[in-house]
């Protein structure tokens, strides 16, 4: 039979102040580790969780703002940010990429036309002698975009003066601008109706010269008014107004009137704080929860794009828009 073996009894040590108090720092150490774990299981659940959740408003994503500074934001990128926060859509990509949109159970809200090499906004309805190219990129936009869904097709004026992509173009009274914008415009908006796309005309800002994309000196539709009689003289419910209330802001201000004074005319909206065209935040003097919840009031039911251009993470500025405007 094996015997137990008789170990000698361990001696009692008194705690002292120094062994008590580290006793008691190891076991604060465990449970205060304990506790991080599902503290930072919540955060990471918090920081992935959808962002737009009201669904009072359809939120769009911009995808040419992140794709500003480096590393660029593909398409793919962009539509699993933009799902992943819960917007609605990703606009204004190329053609192209409309089945990456679709693939993420996306719209993709307005499209772009290609006028290659020159941006959309330079060369516009205003002047005759663009019409064969504007005309064309715009048929081709409207006929891609009804094949995949895309309500709306953006078009422009395009400038009467200080024009950078052709400095020999002559200079348009507002009246011959306006004039030669309802012609053209006529020309496609037949197709627009037969296949249930509506063209949306942007209004721009002439007082930022600070970058291309902030603003556009010599651009002719500066003002609400001025485009809106544009839409009314053509007389298609598939012509609406793009209110950009960055650009309304800088140009006229008073968003909220201006909203309930176009509400019948506006088809898509954008949304970027001023002054800069940066963040949606508490940094720039725009009230976008105010401005929202007018919209909410309207009965707004299109979608409002989300077009600033980050100025720190693009992820956490859009995460931050995406909860400020969704109301």
């Amino acid at each position: 039979m094996i015997q137990p073996i008789d170990y000698p009894p361990t001696p009692f040590l008194p705690l002292s102040r120094r062994r008590l108090l580290r006793r008691a720092t190891q076991v604060a150490a465990v449970a205060a580790t304990a506790a991080w774990w599902p503290a930072q299981s919540a955060l990471a659940a918090m920081n992935t969780a959808p962002v737009a959740t009201k669904g009072r408003l359809k939120l769009s994503v911009v995808q040419w703002c992140f794709e500003t500074i480096e590393p660029k934001w593909s398409v793919e990128k962009t539509c699993q940010v933009a799902k992943q926060l819960g917007c609605k859509s990703v606009e204004l990509v190329p053609v192209d990429q409309y089945p990456t949109v679709q693939r993420y159970g996306l719209v993709c809200a307005l499209a772009q036309i290609d006028t290659n090499p020159d941006p959309p906004f330079l060369k516009g309805f205003n002047n005759p002698d663009y019409w064969p190219k504007v005309i064309k990129a715009t048929e081709e936009a409207i006929e891609s975009g009804a094949a995949y869904g895309v309500p709306n097709v953006i078009c422009f004026t395009g400038f009467s003066a200080r024009n950078p992509a052709d400095p020999n173009s002559p200079r348009l009274t507002p009246e011959e601008g306006a004039r030669n914008c309802v012609a053209g415009l006529k020309k496609v908006i037949g197709l627009a109706e037969k296949k249930n796309v509506t063209l949306c005309l942007e209004m721009l800002n002439t007082r930022d010269d600070t970058h291309p994309m902030k603003g556009h000196p010599g651009y002719q539709g500066d003002r609400l008014d001025y485009c809106l009689d544009i839409i009314k003289q053509v007389g298609s419910p598939r012509l609406k107004l793009l209110f950009d209330i960055y650009h309304v802001q800088i140009m006229e201000g008073d968003i909220i009137r201006h909203l309930r004074q176009a509400k019948d005319y506006i088809g898509h909206v954008h949304a970027a704080g001023n002054p800069g065209r940066a963040e949606i935040d508490d940094h720039q003097e725009i009230n976008f929860p105010g401005i929202m919840r007018a919209l909410v009031d309207l009965g707004y039911p299109a979608y409002v794009g989300l077009e600033f251009i980050p100025t720190r993470d693009r992820y956490q500025s859009l995460r931050e828009a995406v909860a400020i405007c969704d109301v």
